[in-house]
Order: structure tokens, then sequence, then C-alpha cells
């Protein structure tokens, strides 16, 4: 599981990155939150629950490694698409994505953290 989010990590820096040299060309930062919300959330996070799952094999072979990963890759770009076209388009209907995402993202959170417990021991 830890190569899986170490390779989806990357996917949303390179992301994260393109949208952060389009916002900079345009001159406008309207979606400035969702960059970071894609650095933070996507990479880094996923690149730290890569890391840990590397560093205790018994948590990244669990099914709570497997549900969290496909919880967190569902659940943020859910949200990020909600947040995106609620602030490009200013119609409040698409926050349910966003609200939507951001449980399933939660969720995952939250079985991620019943993994370490589970699992990780010295």
């Amino acid at each position: 599981m830890s190569i899986r989010f170490f390779k989806i990590a990357a996917v949303y820096f390179v992301i994260a990155i393109i949208l952060g040299i389009v916002m900079g060309i345009a001159h406008d930062f309207t979606l400035s939150s969702v960059h970071a919300d894609l650095n933070l959330l996507g990479w880094v996070s996923m690149a730290l629950f890569g890391a840990i799952y590397h560093l205790f094999p018994a948590a990244g072979k669990s099914k709570l490694a497997t549900t969290h990963f496909w919880l967190h890759n569902i659940g943020v770009p859910v949200m990020q698409g909600g947040i995106t076209l609620s602030m490009l388009t200013a119609n409040g209907f698409f926050t349910i994505f966003a609200i939507i995402g951001s449980l399933v993202v939660v969720l995952g959170g939250i079985l991620f953290m019943v993994n370490v417990f589970k699992h990780v021991k010295a």
C-alpha cells in the first residue's frame, strides 16, 4: 500500500504545481485554497501515509489501509472538484460535493487513525 500512496502523492504534487503555475500566469488566485488542499491532502498527507505504511508493514497490508486509500482518493477529488466548481461558477449547489468529499476524507482519516493504533507498535 505504501507504493500506491507514494505514486498517487506524486500525481497530486504535479497537479498542484500546474494549478499554481496557471494561477500565477493568469494573476488569478481564486483557487488558492484548492492549490493548498491539493498540496496538503494530496502530496504531503499521502506521502506521509506511504512512509508510515512502509515503516509499519502490518498497517500497510491491512484491509484498513486499502479502505483508507480508496476513501482518501475518492474524497479528495470530489471535495476539491466541489470547491473548484463552487468558486468558478458562484453556484452554491456544488458545495454539497465539497461537503460529501470532506466527510469521505474524514472517514478515511479515522480509519487511518484506527489502523495506526492497531498495527503501529514499537
